[in-house]
């Protein structure tokens, strides 16, 4: 099987497990970034699955083979699974990723961190989280990255809701890239 098809596979398995683990319609729900949606995806549901959990790690890697990265971190709690799984599957490849983590405040006690974490002033790194609506909690991650002295190389996603958080991390200079959309899940052909 050549490296397309496998992708490919993958991206058709993950796709089935978030709209059967992750994915509620004709529901109403108010998201983080504040707005009131008819559909919500929990992707902790999918990223803390075993198989999701190992489709989307093998997922990232693949997306983050050109890029030159010495670690991988996010705003918690929506990028914990997504670090952590990516970090234990890069242990087999040649290029090993630590992860980290964002706090939503910093430590109150001890070093008082903002990031935890193997993460080292000069790193060059890749920001995920799990779902984006607005970018609001991504975008707070690659700023504390940088406020620590990191460089952000990519900003992605599990899933982008198609809701304006692309081109607001666009807009601040942050690449982007999404492993799906709101549209492959509910079945809509991009317009």
């Amino acid at each position: 099987m050549n490296e397309k098809t496998l992708r490919e596979e993958l991206r058709e398995n993950l796709i089935k497990i978030i709209k059967e683990k992750s994915l509620s319609t004709n529901v109403t729900r108010v998201l983080t970034s504040g707005r009131t949606s008819t559909y919500y995806i929990d992707a902790k549901m999918t990223t803390l699955d075993p198989v999701g959990s190992s489709l989307v790690g093998r997922l990232i890697l693949d997306i983050l083979k050109p890029f030159e990265i010495d670690a991988i971190g996010g705003y918690t709690l929506g990028a914990d699974p997504i670090v952590s799984v990516v970090a234990a599957l890069s242990a087999e490849t040649h290029r090993p990723l630590p992860a980290f983590i964002v706090r939503k405040e910093p430590k109150k006690h001890g070093e008082r961190k903002m990031i935890e974490g193997p993460f080292k002033k000069g790193w060059k790194v890749a920001v995920v989280d799990d779902v984006v609506t607005t970018g609001g909690s991504t975008l707070k991650a690659c700023r504390a990255v940088e406020e620590e002295g990191g460089e952000v190389v990519l900003a992605l996603t599990l899933v982008d809701r198609l809701e304006g958080g692309r081109e607001n991390l666009e807009k601040e200079g942050y690449k982007f890239v999404s492993l799906f959309t709101r549209n492959d899940l509910l079945d809509i052909s991009e317009e």
